[in-house]
């Protein structure tokens, strides 16, 4: 319901205007439906006529396509032999033998159906005109078997050739493609089952039988009177209403229908603008599928038979005994009953008074669509159709619409259609279209109602909050459009990816908590913005590395919610924040706040940390809103009326972003990930120090790096001492561990040499396969000449360093004995 639906997106922290919240059938919105009707059908794009809909019987109502799910069924396929009708004496020549394959002379004809009874409606046989196994028959008559109804034989490029026997039947009151046959040939429309799915008078013998009885009796009659051919498993598509559950008939109905075709043709030609597509879609692709939904389109029927819904505003004159005066004109469209009733006067006030009745209105009983109102939404909500509504010329058109691709064509296309006809100068009622993949459940299947796999996210918010879950459905989005995979234990109640999402909730918490902990009662604004000048010098590397990557990660989320990459921007956001900000440069913080030194590092200290945690809460924001407002608003101790929400998107000082400094960084941090693994791999408890650790590096500026941060080095090692060389480590180090060129070591015994040497031959496994693969790919001559040069130089450079690394490990084997 709809209360339930605000609710839950309420406690996800929705951020719009709850005072514009809108219900289709509110007055102003019922207001825009009757106008847009009205308009339509003056401009001769509504019409009501006969035409085949997709049926329920169940519900008693045509359902539009969106509501059609097909499904593959195992059924049958029933080749019926249909009786050639005899030629005249003079042309008729010698009688051919019947042939089941279907050849010219054949006596009769074989068609092939998965619906046998609707074969009492056949009103001709279709073959491709270019067959020549039927060419001559073109013309011909076959008598309908059970009916005797004489029908002709059409030629129809339609028909497939190779399907069956290349001969088809053709019913146009109960198929579309025979419809569509039908009218190309001329031939008749005989309805021979009721809305109720029961076979009516047209049907003869079989009148009153369900359909799919009808089938099976139909089947019989024909196999009694030597009709049936054979019959073959088929496993088939079948469509079948999702509303009522059943499969859905094609029948004859008269309905309201909207001529689309004008108003695909102005979505198309804005398609095809020369400074670029309106509307644009991301990604991308979907643009061609909509292009797609709007080429050989086919008319809308807009008219639904339900209780619910904006009632068609068209009314038909009648008389006392309940008869039409005339049916020169059946219906009169009008805004309301009072000018209907002035145009029956106008029409039929003259014959009404000279035949002494008095003229009555009754209202179309039917109500539209209710993709019709959706389809104009972006507009109606905004005060359309009146031509001073405040909010239509602020607002209209609109900047970006969200939504599935699933209803690209039921709504989208409806709205950009309905938009082109009522507000034709104002363009695309929306610049952008982002298209959102589907949530689908632990079985990879399509959340939906009918299916009754959804979950309520509001026990997940119960159990995670809703920044959790807000920041797990936008992290788990692998590319805009591409469909969401949520784990969910039914039993339990539990997600593992929202629990993780938890998990980093509280990680942030508890960074902002130490750095309120240690910014001695400041605030970013009070400490103001560190700068390159300030953060220069060996001492202040990590504090340069930090700003660098704070700043690169800036310009990169901008970029990303810029162009709809969400879920990029929240995967970059997590690492930068978990990673560098809490695993490493927090750390840092803490030796550098808390230990005996100048206080002009401690503030620079503070300084940059207030920063970063300042720019991240800003960043991520969109993704976690109700945490980072609480936490802002903390750190900078701003009061309840400033709100986060309005702050401008942080500066990025590209004189902060040092490339080489960062890769320096990250090599530094590689090699203490490979010092904290030895350390496990040899029992080392997490407290427990270790003497010394080596490090030796020849890569330019690496070493001056790590002897810059030692101290650093060593408080994440658990080391009392750290030393940087230039040189092998040797026999010093009885643990050693390999990055690239690169070595560090552990000063311990001995003690295990047939594990240390086992961990050597891996890293050798390893670089030796690094480089026979690396030398593959540089010895094809089609990748040296075709890629990137920068790729290439990459390559030999990882090369040159996978060789050095091999090269140390042998000799630490060597070593070994």
């Amino acid at each position: 319901s709809g209360g339930t639906i605000v609710g839950q997106l309420r406690r996800l922290g929705y951020s719009v205007d709850w005072r514009r919240e809108r219900f289709t059938l509110d007055p102003g919105l019922s207001r825009a439906v009757v106008q847009a009707f009205v308009k339509l059908h003056q401009q001769g794009l509504i019409y009501r006529g006969e035409y085949l809909v997709n049926w329920c019987p169940a519900s008693g109502s045509a359902v539009s396509d969106l509501e059609v799910e097909m499904k593959e069924v195992d059924g049958h396929l029933w080749h019926l032999r249909y009786p050639l009708t005899p030629l005249p004496d003079a042309a008729a020549g010698t009688p051919g033998t019947a042939d089941a394959a279907g050849a010219a002379d054949t006596d009769h004809l074989v068609v092939a159906t998965t619906r046998p009874e609707t074969m009492l409606g056949d009103t001709g046989v279709a073959v491709n005109p270019s067959d020549p196994r039927y060419a001559q028959l073109v013309g011909r008559t076959i008598e309908l078997p059970l009916v005797g109804r004489r029908i002709p034989i059409v030629a129809d490029e339609h028909v497939d050739p190779a399907f069956g026997t290349g001969c088809v039947k053709v019913t146009p009151a109960h198929d579309p493609n025979d419809f569509a046959i039908g009218a190309r040939h001329g031939l008749p429309q005989i309805t021979v089952m009721a809305k109720d799915g029961t076979m009516n008078a047209a049907a003869g013998r079989f009148a009153g039988l369900d359909r799919f009885e009808a089938r099976k009796q139909v089947v019989a009659a024909m196999e009694a009177e030597g009709c049936l051919v054979k019959t073959e498993p088929h496993r088939h598509s079948v469509p079948y209403s999702d509303r009522g559950k059943v499969p859905v008939e094609p029948l004859l109905s008269t309905q309201w229908f909207l001529r689309t075709e004008p108003l695909a043709a102005h979505c198309r030609a804005a398609l095809d603008k020369p400074n670029g597509p309106e509307p644009r879609f991301v990604p991308e692709r979907w643009s061609k599928v909509y292009r797609d939904w709007l080429t050989d389109i086919r008319d809308w029927c807009i008219s639904r038979q339900l209780w619910w819904g904006h009632r068609i505003p068209a009314w038909y004159v009648v008389s006392e005994t309940n008869g039409l005066i005339t049916e020169a004109t059946p219906y009169l469209v009008a805004e309301n009953e009072a000018e209907a009733l002035a145009q029956a006067q106008d029409q039929y006030g003259a014959a009404a008074a000279a035949a002494g009745r008095e003229l009555r209105l009754e209202q179309d009983p039917d109500v539209l669509d209710t993709w019709f109102s959706s389809g104009l939404w972006p507009f109606s909500t905004l005060g359309w159709p009146d031509p001073d509504a405040a909010d239509l010329a602020r607002w209209y058109p609109t900047s970006v619409l969200v939504t599935g691709f699933d209803i690209i064509f039921f709504w989208v296309a409806r709205m950009t259609m309905l938009a082109g006809a009522m507000l034709p100068e104002a363009g695309p009622p929306f610049r952008d279209v982002y298209i959102h993949g589907l949530v689908r459940d632990e079985n990879n299947r399509k959340m939906s109602k009918s299916a009754g796999n959804g979950i309520d996210p509001l026990l997940l918010i119960e159990r995670y909050g809703a920044d959790a879950l807000r920041f797990a459905l936008v992290r788990e989005v692998a590319g805009a459009g591409q469909d969401i995979r949520l784990d969910y234990d039914r039993a339990s109640g539990s997600s593992a990816t929202v629990e993780a999402a938890r998990n980093f909730a509280n990680k942030l918490f508890n960074a902002t908590r130490f750095a309120l902990m240690n910014l001695g009662g400041e605030t970013p604004a009070s400490l103001g913005e560190p700068t390159v000048q300030e953060c220069r010098g060996d001492r202040n590397y990590i504090h340069r590395w930090i700003l660098s990557r704070l700043n690169r990660v800036n310009r990169e989320t901008a970029k990303r919610y810029k162009s709809y990459e969400l879920g990029e921007a929240a995967k970059s956001l997590y690492e930068f924040a978990w990673n560098d900000v809490c695993d490493c440069y927090i750390e840092f913080a803490k030796e550098c706040i808390n230990k005996d030194g100048p206080d002009s590092e401690k503030k620079l200290a503070r300084k940059v940390l207030a920063k970063v945690m300042n720019d991240l809460l800003v960043m991520l924001y969109p993704l976690l809103p109700h945490l980072c407002e609480e936490l802002w608003h903390g750190l900078n101790q701003a009061p309840e009326s400033k709100l986060l929400s309005l702050q401008l998107w942080p500066v990025c000082v590209n004189g902060h972003i040092n490339d080489v400094l960062e890769d320096r960084f990250q090599e530094s941090r590689e090699l203490i990930s490979i010092g904290r693994n030895l350390r496990a791999d040899y029992g080392y408890k997490p407290s427990q120090k270790v003497e010394q650790v080596g490090i030796s590096t020849t890569k330019d500026g690496l070493g001056q790096m790590l002897e810059a941060i030692k101290p650093f080095v060593a408080s994440q090692l658990k080391s009392c001492e750290v030393k940087v060389l230039s040189s092998d480590l040797g026999s010093d180090y009885g643990v050693v561990g390999f990055s690239g060129s690169s070595q560090i070591g552990i000063n311990m015994p001995r003690q295990d040499s047939d594990a240390l040497r086992a961990r050597l031959e891996k890293d050798l496994a390893k670089a030796e396969k690094e480089i026979a693969d690396l030398s593959t790919r540089l010895s094809n001559p089609n990748f040296v000449s075709k890629a990137p040069p920068n790729v290439v130089a990459t390559c030999q450079a990882n090369l040159a360093e996978a060789e050095a690394q091999a090269q140390l490990v042998r000799g630490r084997l060597a070593e070994l004995g």
